[in-house]
Formats: C-alpha cells, structure tokens, sequence
C-alpha cells in the first residue's frame, strides 16, 4: 500500500485497486486502495472533477446509474463483495444522503421516515413503525421539533430540518453505514452546526463516510480524512496529522489554499 495511505485497525469497508470509468479509458477514479474505519467519521477532500463523490457513490453502488459506466476492482463490506449483493440488499446496508434536502414532497414527516420499508413492500406493524419514526427522529435530534406535525408534509420544515430528516430516514434502516455527499453545502451556518454535531453523535452506532469541499468541516467533525487529486487517492490517515504534518506536498498545497 502506499506509504501516505494509513492502514486502519478495525475497517469496516475495505476498497481494492478500485477504478471507474463513464467513458471508455477515461477513469474518474484510478487504482484506490483504502480501508475505512468502523464507528468513525471519515472525509474525502479534494478540488471539484478529482473523484470523490465517484468514488462515495461507488461504495453503495449509486454511480451504476450512469450509462456506460466501468467498474474494476472490489469493495468488501465486512468482507462481503458489494458487487455479489443486490443492490437492494446493498442499499439497506449502506444508506445514502444527499447535498440538497431531499424528502419525499408527497409524503408527510412520518411517512417520511418510513419510506425505505414502504418502497421495499416490507410490512411492520402500527406499533413497530411509531417506534421506528419516534426512535429515528430522537436520533437525529428531530423528534421535539416536529412530533406535533408528525402527519404534515416535510416540505415545510426549514432546510435544516429537511436534512435532519433525510437522516433519519437513512438510519430508520438501520444501515451499518450513512454515505453523505456534501449535506451541509446548502445549509446555512446554524444548520450545518447542528448536523455536524449530528454526524458526531451518530458515529457511535454507524459508520460515516462524508464528502466535503470544506476543510474546517472536516478539522472539526472528521476522524479520518482521504485527499484526492485527479482520481488519486494521494492521501489518506488520521486527520488531525494530515492538518498538521500533511506526508504528501499536494495535500500541503491543498489545505494551505495554493489549488482547489
């Protein structure tokens, strides 16, 4: 493994000589090899068009609903290939947030919340799914706000509050990971505080790979971080040492603002 790419000690997710590709030879995403960490919030980093919201999408198998797209190498979920599982399966396991608050416009807060066993055809009873929506928003620090309006649209909830309930839609699932493509860029700054303190909470029970173009985010909520340059992985260790000590002179050049 390349010496700037850590090891880790209990990894979860485990990615090998990865590389994808949306038009033939020409790889958004080159040869990765990387282990992610259990319970720990990890960050990609790196300048718009290198690769990392290719390669988050590729841990749950969302980049597959592009045309034309070629996948080499594996990415083992606790040993398991992604690629030998359905992704329906694979979806349950590794749930996935997006940049823009998303909930379903149609849907009230509780039905929400439910969505995932509703779409799948998985029945549960009235009891089990008040317990699911009531444990899903307590989780995500929701639940105060809205357990009144439970039965209203999402639709009118602030920005934040639309995240905040995005994830919890994801974890009602119970994923053994949540994959968050820049879930703050569209929030301002109160809002992003609470959902990055939402993230840090939420490490305790799942495994947290994130997207940031913002570095402070990542000094702040981060355990891990990955920096990518041009579908490189160039990068990749604890993230305090790679903010204070960075082993590789792009990464430098990266968190002191000389390119991104």
């Amino acid at each position: 493994m390349n010496e700037n790419i850590d090891r880790v000690d209990n990894p979860i997710i485990k990615i090998e000589n990865l590389s994808i590709a949306y038009d033939k030879d020409k790889f958004a995403v080159k040869d990765i090899n990387v282990e992610i960490e259990k319970n720990a919030v990890t960050a990609i980093m790196g300048p718009s068009g290198c690769g990392k919201s290719t390669l988050l999408r590729a841990i749950n198998r969302m980049h597959e609903l592009y045309p034309q797209i070629e996948t080499k190498g594996d990415i083992l979920l606790k040993d398991e290939n992604i690629m030998d599982m359905s992704t329906i399966m694979l979806r349950r396991k590794i749930g996935m947030v997006f940049q823009r608050p998303n909930p379903f416009p149609t849907m009230s807060i509780y039905d929400n919340v439910i969505a995932g066993y509703k779409l799948n055809g998985i029945k549960l009873k009235k009891n089990d799914r008040d317990q699911i929506v009531e444990e899903s928003l307590i989780s995500v620090a929701l639940w105060d706000e809205v357990k009144d309006t439970l039965f209203k649209k999402g639709s009118f909830l602030s920005g934040g509050q639309q995240q905040r309930l995005c994830i919890a839609r994801t974890i009602a699932y119970k994923p053994d990971v949540i994959l968050l493509d820049e879930p703050t860029s569209a929030l301002d700054p109160i809002a992003t505080a609470r959902v990055e303190d939402l993230l840090v909470k939420l490490k305790k029970d799942y495994t947290i790979v994130l997207v940031t173009h913002n570095m402070s985010q990542a000094a702040r909520i981060s355990d891990k971080s990955m920096f990518m340059y041009m579908g490189n992985l160039i990068e990749y260790g604890n993230t305090m040492k790679m903010f204070t000590n960075p082993r590789n002179p792009k990464t430098e050049q990266y968190l002191t603002g000389k390119f991104g």
